[in-house]
């Protein structure tokens, strides 16, 4: 055994003694070289916030405002997500089968003028301004739509124009007042249907989006079953044999394909999320317990993430990180698990308004693992912006911390996987600053564009906007500690709709008279 061992040991350091004489080649020599600078790389990370007009939870703050007041609370809300680094807003634009924008198909919102299908005076198209205001700040304008709600009990009278009128057979009324359009029926598909791709063809949006209701919660109708025996019996009749709730989902389902679909062949760079109840079934995974909507809302959302029918999915995770029954961690595990086509995973978070230190810690860490996780492709939704705008503790950690730098949203590669070309970059100085301006090679590819610059020898970088195409540097930064660092260099990049980055263009910065 000993004499073994001896054997052994003097080969391994003849091994040794081999390895470090032998010449590295030079291909390795330059991979081992140092990597980039951390900032040298932007972050790529989703960082959005829903804004719900139903109710008037977000906006505007009452029905009615005139177009001057709606168009002042709107540019706040976009001006402190720009300012607190997010990159998207998922805007509600149909609320109750209604339109918070010019719609041939469905009358304008009682929750925007207080009177259904009365339009703005002024008039302006709020979807328009949204979309064009959020572009200039840098984000990303998700609509967001409810596909079946016909009137909520927060809307007002319902109007002549409204469908539960308009379509009568399409439409049932539960128990606690709400109108729900029937998913099954043919007619509510299309018409649906015919709403987002309207959308999609005539506004600059860069995603449609749903949430959590499809078919109604059961405490909308007193517990009760939905009231689709009409469409139910039909089917029966024409010789359907699926069970009722099987009925159900495919009645979903086929929708959910079919608008998927639908917006790619119009407009394959308009991402399609889904924003569904956070738990499927109980006991996926087994320590899960809680609301089954594959049973009660006759939602198969596991199934829309397994075929890839959407873009980016945000299950509600709205729970805490220790709270067993329904973990968040453990959801978004298990979530994770069953992105089979690797889709944006960017899930929903909300522990409430509460701005005290364990709550604003509660978001913090969520964020922290949802990054951890999921590394590839980093982002969260707030529920809701009012979460934030009026939670000031909950603002200050977040843009202190892990929204301290700016973000680009993480390209869809299965969208587009092109890079934009490099944009052509020059310098001016000008006395004690220098001025960088870039022009991209196609303005039609250039959404946002990313300057970096090297101080010394540090990197760091800013996002900039889709209409900008310069910005002044000083020529030497004061250090905290010694002589004023020079600025040596700068480099800028292209990004398109869906998040590609181009090759950077790098340029030395002169320094002759610093």
């Amino acid at each position: 055994m000993y004499r073994s061992f001896l054997f052994a040991s003097a080969c391994l350091l003849i091994l040794l003694q081999s390895c470090s004489t032998t010449k590295i080649p030079a291909k390795e020599e330059a991979s081992s070289q140092s990597p980039a600078p951390p900032n040298y790389n932007v972050e790529k990370e989703f960082r959005a916030a829903w804004v719900a007009t139903v109710a008037n939870i977000n906006w505007p703050s009452k029905p009615g405002l005139s177009t001057e007041e709606q168009q002042k609370e709107a540019l706040q809300l976009l001006d402190f997500l720009q300012q607190h680094h997010y990159n998207a807003v998922i805007f509600q634009v149909r609320p109750q089968a209604d339109a918070l924008y010019k719609s041939d198909l469905e009358p304008w919102s009682y929750y925007l003028t207080g009177e259904q299908g009365k339009a703005p005076d002024p008039y302006y198209d709020p979807l328009e301004f949204w979309t064009e205001a959020a572009h200039d700040r840098g984000l990303e304008l998700h609509v967001w739509l409810n596909p079946y709600r016909a009137h909520h009990t927060a809307g007002g009278p319902i109007s002549e124009q409204s469908i539960v009128k308009k379509r009568p057979e399409l439409v049932v009324h539960l128990k606690e007042g709400y109108h729900w359009l029937d998913p099954a029926q043919k007619g509510t598909q299309d018409h649906s249907y015919a709403v987002v791709m309207d959308l999609v063809k005539r506004y600059d949006i860069d995603g449609v989006h749903f949430d959590d209701y499809f078919y109604p919660y059961p405490s909308y109708n007193g517990e009760e079953d939905f009231p689709d025996d009409v469409s139910w019996k039909a089917y029966q009749a024409a010789g359907g044999t699926l069970a009722r709730g099987d009925w159900r989902r495919q009645a979903v389902n086929q929708f959910i394909e079919r608008l998927y679909k639908g917006i790619k062949t119009e407009k394959p760079h308009v991402k399609f999320g889904l924003s569904p109840f956070g738990i499927w079934r109980p006991g996926y995974p087994a320590s899960v317990q809680g609301f089954d909507q594959h049973n009660k809302l006759y939602a198969d959302a596991r199934l829309w993430l397994n075929k890839g029918w959407i873009d980016y999915f945000s299950p509600q995770l709205y729970w805490k990180i220790n709270q067993i029954p329904q973990s968040f961690p453990v959801l978004l595990g298990w979530w994770d698990q069953e992105n089979r086509l690797r889709r944006h995973l960017w899930p929903g978070i909300s522990v409430g308004r509460d701005s005290s230190a364990v709550n604003v810690q509660e978001i913090m860490s969520q964020i922290m693992i949802s990054r951890g996780m999921l590394p590839n492709s980093k982002g969260v939704v707030h529920w809701s912006i009012s979460s934030v705008t009026k939670n000031p503790p909950m603002a200050k950690a977040l843009v202190a911390g892990p929204y301290k730098n700016d973000a680009l949203v993480p390209a869809s590669l299965w969208l587009d996987d092109q890079k934009p070309d490099t944009p052509s970059v020059s310098t001016e100085v000008q006395g004690d600053s220098v001025r960088v301006v870039w022009v991209p090679k196609d303005e039609k590819d250039a959404f946002r564009s990313v300057l970096y610059y090297q101080y010394g020898t540090a990197w760091n970088y800013k996002v900039l906007n889709r209409k900008d195409r310069s910005f002044t540097l000083t020529r030497a930064l004061q250090a905290k500690a010694g002589a004023p660092q020079p600025l040596l260099k700068v480099a800028v990049s292209t990004v398109d709709r869906v998040g590609n980055e181009s090759e950077r263009k790098e340029i030395t910065v002169p320094q002759a008279g610093i």
